[in-house]
């Protein structure tokens, strides 16, 4: 491990996004680097369409409790995560929102701002299904806490034999997604 780390993220969306896949490629791959991590899903009752949140703590220490009030990061991938979960970033923290379907009014003059296209950029680069990698690529590139080669391997991992073909398109997701995030 080369630096110290303490950072709580949390991820928001609807079911579908892959926003539960998202926190956990982090995770499996911070834990990779020997860094201690927290989990913590939550979902509506409806696989697709219902809302989908998790958060995670990674730490280069032992987590002293898995209860999560404020973050550093927040990721909001729709309108209604942003309404909900909005007021849960700490001062100085770090909003990434998709400004695909977000629409960001009531900016706090406290934290910081950045959005990215991730559904168009998803479709451009042939499948919906990779907006989360979109929006990984995205939250590396603020905050590098764990490397990209780390959270490639955790991919491979996860992805089914016959899928493997698609580790590509994931990294090629993680690429454009630290290219196109902008800062408000």
């Amino acid at each position: 491990m080369s630096k110290d780390i303490f950072e709580r993220i949390y991820i928001a969306g609807f079911g579908g996004q892959g926003v539960l896949k998202l926190g956990l490629t982090l995770i499996e791959a911070a834990m990779d680097e020997g860094r201690e991590v927290v989990w913590t899903p939550a979902y509506g009752p409806e696989t697709r369409g219902g809302s989908s949140f998790c958060t995670v703590i990674i730490s280069s220490d032992k987590i002293g409790s898995p209860i999560v009030n404020e973050v550093e990061t927040g990721i909001v991938l729709d309108q209604p995560s942003l309404d909900k979960y909005h007021d849960r970033i700490k001062s100085g923290g770090t909003m990434i929102y998709n400004s695909s379907l977000v629409a960001l009014e009531n900016k706090r003059d406290d934290i910081n701002y950045y959005h990215l296209p991730a559904n168009i950029i998803a479709e451009e680069l042939g499948s919906e299904k990779i907006l989360n990698m979109v929006v990984l690529g995205a939250l590396l590139k603020l905050s590098p806490i764990c490397a990209p080669e780390s959270i490639i391997k955790a991919i491979s991992r996860a992805i089914s034999e016959r899928n493997k073909h698609l580790i590509p398109l994931n990294e090629k997701a993680l690429i454009k997604g630290s290219e196109e995030l902008i800062k408000d």
